[in-house]
């Protein structure tokens, strides 16, 4: 099937094809392009934007984002967008927002939007980064209400409670999210995870730093890291807890459905790292390392389709594990069940 721009000859002479003129020529050498373009081309990156410039990771996922030079990009996607936010009661965040914030604004030339839900008209998809989980909850409820699928980072809230309102808000409206540590996608650890390579998993022992920050469960703030490593090798199914706490370390003993044993080391002097040795029926293997392209990747990812890498419930399952943990310690050691999670 064509189009014609010129008149078709009388009957008997000989049919030329169609005469174009002038500024006709372009148009059509455009068309011709396009169609190359979509059976040939990726689709243009999708525009994402981030909440809460507190934590290095911003700075971190956005050059992998949106430096097409470096040897780890990860394309797909780029940040284009962002809204400030910060914890005034929180060094860690007050200490570092406004510098995080003038880097995007000035290397990487990120809008700086006044309010969330202008942040979520001008983006595909939002990523959560405020350092401080407490007000993960409501940073998420306006990205919901605009149904703008959405990336926690660590720690997905301050509370077992806030992660559950967001997850019932979001499943309510049905805006896809999810939550993890970088750990989880570590080639590493993810090779430790493989049947494959251990056969059936009979138990793990992770480990990561682990400080403690006065406003979360202790260990929400950083043991995230290590118990997301324990869940990526022994997957859900986790029902009790026994933790031993110290001023210098944690160790947090959890007992799955099935009789396996699993265990979590928290460091808080000498050397640090993040790891884990996994024992299985075919093999013990041990992984140690850390990288952000494999969690950005999933991000990507994650926008492209709107499926989760990691189930929701697995989730929040890790923060009712962190809980019971904290219900432990109180509890001088004692083990102590997995509260209840009703998504």
């Amino acid at each position: 099937m064509h189009a014609t721009t010129g008149r078709e000859r009388g009957v008997g002479r000989r049919r030329r094809g169609p005469r174009v003129r002038g500024n006709a020529l372009l148009p059509l050498l455009l068309g011709l392009l396009g169609a190359r373009n979509v059976r040939g081309a990726e689709a243009a990156p999708l525009r994402l934007g981030m909440i809460g410039l507190d934590t290095s990771h911003v700075i971190a996922f956005t050059e992998l984002l949106n430096d097409q030079d470096r040897p780890d990009h990860v394309p797909g996607a780029r940040i284009v967008a962002a809204f400030q936010g910060g914890s005034p009661d929180l060094e860690a965040s007050a200490q570092r927002v406004e510098g995080y914030t003038n880097q995007l604004r000035e290397r990487w030339g990120i809008a700086i939007v006044p309010t969330i839900a202008e942040l979520c008209g001008m983006v595909d998809g939002i990523l959560i980064e405020s350092v401080d989980g407490r007000p993960h909850l409501d940073q998420a409820r306006p990205v919901i209400a605009a149904g703008v699928p959405f990336f926690l980072d660590k720690p997905m809230a301050g509370s077992l409670a806030d992660a559950l309102e967001i997850a019932r808000l979001a499943e309510a409206a049905g805006v896809p999210w999810f939550s993890a540590s970088s750990l989880r996608f570590w080639d590493q650890v993810q090779r430790a995870a493989d049947p494959a390579v251990v056969g059936k998993v009979l138990g793990c022992d992770a480990y990561s730093p682990c400080a403690i920050e006065p406003h979360h469960p202790d260990l929400f703030w950083y043991g995230i890291h290590g118990v997301e490593i324990l869940y990526t090798v022994m997957g859900p199914g986790c029902r009790s807890v026994a933790r031993v706490s110290t001023p210098d370390c944690d160790l947090v003993v959890g007992t799955w459905a099935d009789g396996r044993i699993g265990t979590f080391r928290g460091m808080r002097s000498g050397a640090g790292g993040y790891g884990c040795t996994t024992f299985g029926a075919k093999a013990i293997v041990t992984a140690s390392g850390h990288s952000y392209q494999g969690l950005v990747r999933e991000i990507v990812h994650f926008f492209q389709t709107r499926t989760p890498p990691v189930p929701n419930a697995v989730t929040l399952e890790m923060l009712a594990f962190m809980e019971a943990a904290d219900a432990s310690k109180r509890a001088g050691g004692a083990s102590v069940p997995l509260p209840a999670i009703d998504e």
